[in-house]
């Protein structure tokens, strides 16, 4: 595996600078061994005129946030990270690679979750490059190759996990646990996209969702548990009152009731307290037993 090796080369400017002063000098040589007709002179300004011309293809220019790989003849020598002008070999051959932070939000995948329902996911993630060599060299095309490796380990984790807990479940879901899956999802990115030379930032589900074929009886099914929920909340508290309403009666004498009694009263206050609509009270005048 190609490893990064950090390259320091040449400053440009200088090298501006003294390839400029060459290239002036040996151009009023070979103008003077003309004019002496000195055929070897000639000849040898020529070529070192030649030589300071090919100097110049050294020449290269390093943007902030981005890396310079060098090869030379096909083998791999180093990369530049320091901005500017720079000059190196100019045989060399010279590959930008950006290392600023990027971002790819996959396309919304339609996947199954553990349970076997159908949903669709999407996620952004954050990414950068930390080995250019890697990058480079150990795959084809590192860009597309972050964006089929995320798509996929997208893929796994919507079949991994539920899109809900059911049954009062404590496991993780995708809907209910989002730092979990945050988490679980670029662990898993960044261990497909370790050998690009790509580290992964952020991890996140960007859409989430039920397959239409299934989102209504999914929803009227999240109503029903949140009825089912409420109703239980309001039993609950229900029989509370009716219990502290018994207990303040007795404590205080202000009456007696026997069991057939306090049933009577029981059943009225849950009626009253339970019911969706206003309750409709009725003066019972006579005796609870005619």
């Amino acid at each position: 595996m190609i490893r990064e090796v950090k390259r320091t080369v040449a400053s440009g400017y200088l090298m501006l600078v003294v390839l400029t002063v060459a290239q002036l000098l040996f151009g009023y040589l070979v103008y003077t061994q003309i004019a002496a007709q000195s055929v070897g002179g000639t000849i040898a300004s020529i070529l070192v005129s030649i030589i300071v011309l090919i100097c110049w293809a050294g020449l290269f220019m390093v943007h902030p946030n981005e890396a310079k790989v060098l090869q030379l003849f096909g083998k791999y020598t180093g990369t530049c990270h320091d901005p500017g002008l720079r000059w190196a070999n100019p045989f060399y051959t010279k590959a930008s690679v950006s290392t600023r932070v990027r971002n790819f939000e996959s396309g919304q995948l339609k996947v199954n979750d553990s349970n076997g329902s159908p949903i669709e996911i999407a996620a952004v993630v954050v990414w950068k490059v930390f080995d250019t060599a890697e990058a480079l060299f150990e795959v084809d095309d590192y860009v597309n190759f972050v964006q089929i490796q995320s798509e996929s380990a997208l893929r796994n984790l919507g079949t991994t996990y539920p899109y809900e807990p059911h049954d009062d479940s404590k496991g993780i879901a995708l809907r209910s646990n989002p730092a979990e899956i945050a988490q679980a999802l670029r662990e898993e990115i960044q261990d497909r996209l370790s050998q690009a030379g790509v580290t992964v930032i952020e991890a996140r589900i960007s859409h989430l969702a039920y397959a239409p074929e299934i989102a209504n009886a999914m929803l009227r099914r999240q109503q029903a548990s949140a009825i089912i929920a409420a109703r239980k909340q309001i039993v609950h508290g229900a029989v509370g009152m009716v219990h502290l309403a018994l207990d303040e009666l007795d404590e205080n004498n202000i009456v007696n009731l026997d069991d057939e009694r306090k049933a009577a009263m029981v059943s009225n206050l849950l009626v009253v307290l339970c019911s969706d609509e206003a309750a409709q009270p009725v003066l019972n005048t006579g005796s609870l037993y005619t």
